[in-house]
């Protein structure tokens, strides 16, 4: 990727991060921006540089203005870089707009016999085609095996070292609108950065937040950001779908705005310091002073709590009937089971966790991210899980790719057969 010409310009230190395997994770959200850098040990990692600034121009996990949130990202890596004393080159970056769409699809390849190979997961494997046969309005973002059969028999972890005349794939492949990847890729790219991955946000929050014995059940995780809320769903062991409702907590925040008269700021300080979504006997009878839009000091109006848990709940209650229309939508509903998982920074609202069990009919928890060392508290809470999920993605992508490179290897042309079909009829 060639480098945009830009005045914005990074303190460059002697040490370089990537000759020193280090992970730089960037997360680009409505509200806010982070950046971890972290020094990977073992499946684990520290991280030693951390970077956020409050988000502007983007709205709804898509950039509105590039000039602006060039400059906060510029500002965000530095903070980090400073932190770290190290000096970052590629990103691990997230993307949290574009409405991420899923696709599970099935194909064979012929195996004639043979004890199955590395060669031949890496013929099956290898996406070349997917991205020929991509239209040009969605960008693929992953192309995730999440399953064999050998034979026609499900239920493989691993064909390796198996035999058998057809070797079966079931592949979840995950896009996003085009114009908007390209968008922040062009903002990374003007900021004299790197990719090293792009991660749909959705799959990042999952990976940060679910332990395994929810992944091998079946779970549903609910990234509740500031413009969006992102949904990604785990079975066997494997993300199996991801989705996202285009409302998160700035629209709740705009709610008590709108409906009270009051400034943003005092508006998000109510929702955090007094909101809620489950009214309790007291409501009626606490008042809160709120300030006007265009008063001056003493201009205050005066509202019991109840009014402000009944402006709030209503958004929330929407968002979780989505979430549900969504889940019931793709036909998975049975297969995840009765549990999820909450998280992002609009999960902490106070009773939140239990509206959503009412609303989905599960049993609901709040999550944050694997601890990783050298997080604080602060930023070892829901609101920074999809930061800690990418540098999880990047860890277990490079312990992949230390095993085996399935995705390196050119497909041959003449092995397209079913799945080539299938391509041009769906994709």
């Amino acid at each position: 990727m060639g480098y945009l010409n830009t005045v914005m310009s990074f303190s460059r230190k002697n040490k370089n991060a990537a000759r020193s395997g280090l992970i730089t994770a960037l997360d680009i959200g409505t509200t806010k921006i982070v950046c971890f850098i972290a020094r990977p040990s073992g499946a684990t990692a520290e991280v030693i540089g951390i970077g956020h600034q409050i988000s502007k121009g983007v709205r709804g996990g898509n950039i509105i203005d590039m000039e602006t949130i060039e400059s906060c990202v510029a500002a965000t890596v530095e903070d980090a870089e400073q932190l770290a004393e190290e000096n970052v080159r590629d990103v691990v970056l997230c993307i949290s707009g574009g409405a991420p769409q899923s696709k599970l699809i099935s194909f064979d390849v012929a195996i004639s016999g043979h004890e199955i190979g590395d060669a031949d997961l890496r013929r099956a494997l290898d996406p070349t085609w997917l991205y020929a046969k991509q239209s040009d309005d969605r960008r693929i973002l992953h192309t995730l095996p999440v399953g064999y059969s050998i034979n026609g028999s499900p239920g493989v972890r691993d064909p390796r070292r198996m035999f058998g005349e057809k070797l079966g794939v079931k592949m979840h492949v995950i896009t996003a609108d085009a114009s908007s990847v390209r968008n922040i890729e062009a903002c990374i790219d003007a900021c004299r950065l790197g990719i090293e991955a792009n991660v749909a946000a959705p799959y990042a929050s999952g990976l940060a937040c679910l332990v395994e014995d929810e992944k091998e059940m079946g779970v549903i995780c609910i990234d509740m950001g500031g413009g969006t809320t992102g949904i990604s769903v785990f079975v066997d062991g494997e993300v199996i779908h991801t989705d996202s409702v285009q409302l998160g907590g700035t629209h709740v925040t705009n709610d008590i705005r709108r409906g009270l008269s009051t400034p943003l700021a005092h508006a998000e300080r109510m929702k955090n310091l007094l909101g809620s979504v489950i009214p309790s006997t007291s409501d009626d009878q606490e008042v809160i002073k709120v300030p006007l839009v265009g008063e001056e000091e003493q201009g205050e109006n005066e509202i019991t709590r109840a009014i402000l848990v009944g402006i709030i709940r209503p958004r929330l209650e929407e968002i979780f009937e989505l979430v549900r229309a969504k889940i019931e939508a793709a036909g998975i509903d049975t297969e995840v089971g009765r549990r999820v998982v909450l998280t992002g920074g609009a999960s902490q609202l106070n009773g939140v966790a239990q509206l959503a069990g009412e609303i989905l009919n599960k049993h609901v928890r709040l999550g944050r991210p694997a601890h990783f060392k050298g997080l604080a508290d602060s930023t070892n809470g829901p609101a920074f899980s999809t930061s800690a999920g990418l540098i999880q993605f990047a860890l277990n992508e490079r312990a992949e790719q230390s095993v085996t490179s399935f995705r390196s290897m050119e497909v041959p042309k003449n092995r397209m057969g079913r799945f080539g079909q299938w391509l041009r009829e769906h994709i």
